[in-house]
């Protein structure tokens, strides 16, 4: 990796931060969302009984890693977002005439973007634990746990690119939001267990992307269930292959 590559994608990443941060209300409405989540759902269901978890677990705790993983889809739908805004002013195309590798922009800004939704999955977290949540956090599993979380939001980061390149519009993010995140969280372990899903749906979810990285910061968290390397594969394949078609739509 050259040096160029990588002042290419820092440059990239600092300038999509200093945009986050001159926009700070943004990030203030993104935890409006989750917050209802886990005082609505995580208290409606307050005496849901969860078979596969023990019987000091309450469902709000069982709900607060699957908001947090909720809170990085929606975030990183909107990804795409700023590359047709530096489309329509013509910033993109100055940048892709110049000898700066586009992979390089593209690992920049999806840097830039996951670090931020780390950080909000984590605010999150810290809004679970103020409505009441209880979490048995387990050392041994954070780390993988958070690999799980950063790779899921890479993965959903080069998608929403990938369609913001291929559209140029953004009425085209609106019906990615509609039509691939609320499927994918209602066909998810993020509101229910697996064990306790219908038999089509519990299969459905098991495919589910959203589901593995839910199942992993879930065991992190709440202490009851593993990780391993292996269970990392399929997103990590799924990180690599959707930065493979975001960067080629990028060059189109």
């Amino acid at each position: 990796m050259s040096p160029g590559f990588l002042d290419t994608g820092w440059a990239l990443a600092r300038r999509t931060w200093r945009k986050t941060f001159r926009r700070p209300v943004l990030l203030s409405f993104s935890f409006a969302q989750p917050l209802m989540w886990m005082l609505f759902f995580g208290f409606l269901f307050d005496r849901y009984e969860l078979v596969e978890f023990p019987d000091e677990v309450r469902y709000v705790d069982f709900l607060a890693p699957g908001v947090c993983v909720m809170t990085i889809l929606f975030g990183a739908s909107q990804s795409g977002i700023g590359w047709i805004r530096d489309h329509q002013v013509g910033f993109l195309s100055r940048m892709l005439q110049t000898p700066a590798s586009p992979w390089a922009m593209l690992a920049g800004k999806v840097l830039a973007d996951v670090t931020r939704l780390l950080v909000q999955a984590l605010l999150v977290l810290v809004l679970a634990l103020a409505v009441g949540a209880r979490l048995a956090p387990n050392p041994q599993l954070l780390g993988l746990g958070l690999v799980a979380l950063a790779l899921f939001a890479i993965a959903f980061s080069c998608l929403s690119s990938a369609i913001a390149f291929l559209t140029r519009a953004q009425e085209a993010m609106a019906v990615f939001v509609h039509l691939v995140n609320m499927p994918m969280l209602f066909t998810s372990s993020a509101l229910v267990p697996g064990k306790q899903m219908p038999e089509w749906l519990a299969r459905v979810a098991a495919w589910n992307p959203l589901t593995l990285a839910v199942d992993a910061w879930r065991a992190a968290l709440l202490g009851h269930g593993s990780i391993d390397f292996m269970d990392l594969g399929p997103l990590a394949l799924l990180a690599l292959a959707l930065f493979v078609i975001a960067g080629r739509a990028m060059q189109r």
